[in-house]
């Protein structure tokens, strides 16, 4: 039989593509821009004849309705890191939150500890020789793919096909629904002035010729205003957004210095807007990877001059950085924080940083506090952090004393909050006062 005929024999509607979808099956669903809507809405319409089916992904966009309370019993959702779709229901308890790097996901399917029953993802249409293309969002759903006793394929003829480790074969898709509609998007925020301020900073840090791993959200797509006039910069993270589009037709983000897949664009995923999504169809330039290549340390390592740039809901006075939770209540996730920070740490070169405003809610609270909130959950270690970044500067933290920490982290505060901060640290002992006093007057 050939691809074409196999390709005719597996299509169906989504109904009956998400019949196979039993009572107690673990269901893994492709992230982000990827997520495949046509059968995640087929699986909730499906609620009626399933009993505890497992949801299991990371950040999904569009709705997450199995989450709903009214769906309780049939589904329950797993969070591997935590979108605004899911958060009110993992906060309720009607969902669950996994603390893991993403670098490590993948071998749960591996190993067996989190076997996978069926895989739901969204992909291109085939190409003469029958690969379809995970196109925006390799991210750990090939890896799925091959752990999986089913994988159903949403076959969108508008989404891009990308280069890289993205590609499946049809004889390896257990059902196929075609549709033809346009992929979510994360559209771009204007930055604030605090942002920009925040980016300069951090653009001061950024050599020529260095590698970058970005994410997403106001302070990244500020740096990436802020690196005109730097040559040579490349690409290897998890994932990328509209802002690297103008850098890589200007030239500045060419790839040319670097030590690990040089020219290449190293990433495995994508969050943007259909601008991004055009921009990656079929451009070489590009090389997607599953995040257990990705992110793993010992590969981001190899990247000499890699600059990691990661964000945090607080950090301490010891240098402790709180990113996934506000308290007890899980917020996002790990995601590939440590994972860059000590990825980027090891690398010849390396600039591991923290970037963050230095306050939140309009001002009102300081982001660099005494101490952690209560059950707030520490991401990168306070071993691990190199540069905190602000919009009131840079502290180096790495090798230093808890005085030292104190110290730098006080200087880069919102000046509102360091009197307060000087005064625990005071308490604390990890200040003299007369010492204190010395380095903000």
């Amino acid at each position: 039989m050939s691809w074409q005929e196999e390709y005719k024999k597996k299509c169906m509607d989504a109904g009956q593509a998400l019949e196979a979808v039993r009572s107690g099956a673990r269901v893994w669903i492709q992230s982000g821009c990827g997520t495949p809507s046509a059968l995640v809405e087929a699986l909730v319409a499906r609620s009626s004849e399933v009993r505890d089916v497992e949801v299991v992904h990371m950040m999904t966009l569009g709705s997450a309705n199995y989450t709903r309370p009214e769906y309780e019993g049939h589904f329950r959702h797993r969070g591997l890191f935590l979108g605004a779709n899911v958060r009110e229901a993992v906060a309720a308890g009607r969902a669950d939150y996994t603390p893991i790097f993403l670098s490590e996901i993948e071998g749960l399917f591996i190993s067996g500890a989190l076997p996978l029953d069926v895989v739901l993802m969204q992909v291109s249409p085939p190409d003469e020789h029958g690969f379809v293309s995970l196109g925006t969002t390799v991210d750990c759903t090939l890896t799925a793919t091959r752990c999986a006793r089913v994988v159903i394929a949403e076959v969108n003829e508008r989404m891009p096909r990308t280069h890289g480790d993205t590609y499946i074969h049809v004889r390896h898709i257990s059902a196929i629904v075609e549709t033809s509609r346009a992929l979510l998007e994360v559209c771009t925020e204007p930055f604030t002035d605090i942002h920009l301020r925040v980016a300069r900073n951090v653009a001061s840090l950024i050599p020529d010729g260095a590698t970058l791993q970005t994410g997403i959200g106001g302070i990244p797509d500020a740096v990436l205003t802020c690196l005109d006039d730097k040559r040579d910069l490349g690409i290897h993270t998890e994932m990328c957004s509209d802002g690297v589009i103008e850098l890589m037709e200007s030239g500045v983000m060419n790839g040319e210095r670097k030590s690990l897949h040089r020219g290449k664009a190293v990433l495995a995923f994508v969050l943007g807007s259909k601008r991004l999504f055009d921009f990656i169809h079929e451009n070489p330039s590009f090389e997607f990877r599953p995040i257990c290549y990705t992110n793993d340390p010992f590969v981001v390592a190899q990247n000499d001059r890699m600059v990691a740039i990661n964000s945090a809901l607080q950090v301490d006075l010891t240098g402790q950085v709180c990113s996934d939770s506000l308290g007890t209540k899980p917020y996002s996730g790990f995601g590939g924080q440590l994972d860059f920070i000590r990825g980027a740490a090891r690398s010849k070169g390396g600039v591991p940083i923290i970037a963050l405003p230095s306050t939140a809610l309009r001002g009102s609270v300081s982001r660099i506090v005494p101490v952690l909130e209560p059950g707030a959950g520490v991401v990168t270690s306070r071993a691990d952090v190199h540069y905190v970044v602000t919009e009131h500067g840079i502290a180096y933290l790495h090798g230093k004393t808890l005085r030292e920490r104190a110290m730098a982290l006080i200087a880069i505060a919102d000046p509102q909050f360091q009197g307060e901060l000087e005064d625990f640290a005071v308490r604390s002992h990890y200040l003299e006062r007369k010492a204190a006093t010395a380095v903000y007057v």
